[in-house]
């Protein structure tokens, strides 16, 4: 009995019927390339520009930039290098990190802005 409801769907569609097809898988398509040119300018196109404003960030590290690492960390770039930073923690320590590690570059006397991300303010 399947069979028969599959060939009758397969048959010719009746006349009034025939533009309604085309019309609707129109539509869909229509409907699907607005729904992915959505997604890129909420989502990807975002992405791409604060990963563009971040390389520039990197980039522009020079040594005497005071940073802030993921971490947490503060100091004060003694030297930079191509893919990593030689940073001044303390007196007489130096550590080297990878680039990537770097949030944000401070100027004098900034303090690191929160991020909000699980900070505490725990008076």
């Amino acid at each position: 009995m399947s069979g028969l409801g599959f060939l009758a769907m397969m048959g010719a569609p009746a006349s009034g019927a025939q533009g309604a097809a085309p019309q609707s898988s129109m539509f869909m398509f229509v409907w699907l390339g607005l729904m992915v040119a959505l997604f890129y300018f909420m989502l990807i196109r975002p992405q791409k520009r604060r990963e563009k404003e971040r390389q520039a960030l990197l980039n522009a590290v020079k040594t005497g930039d005071r940073v802030l690492f993921a971490g947490g960390l503060l100091g004060t770039v003694a030297n930079v290098k191509d893919k990593t930073l030689i940073v001044k923690i303390a007196d007489g320590v130096k550590v080297e990190v990878v680039r990537g590690a770097v949030s944000q570059v401070l100027d004098k006397g900034e303090t690191p802005e929160p991020d909000g991300k699980g900070s505490c303010n725990c008076g």
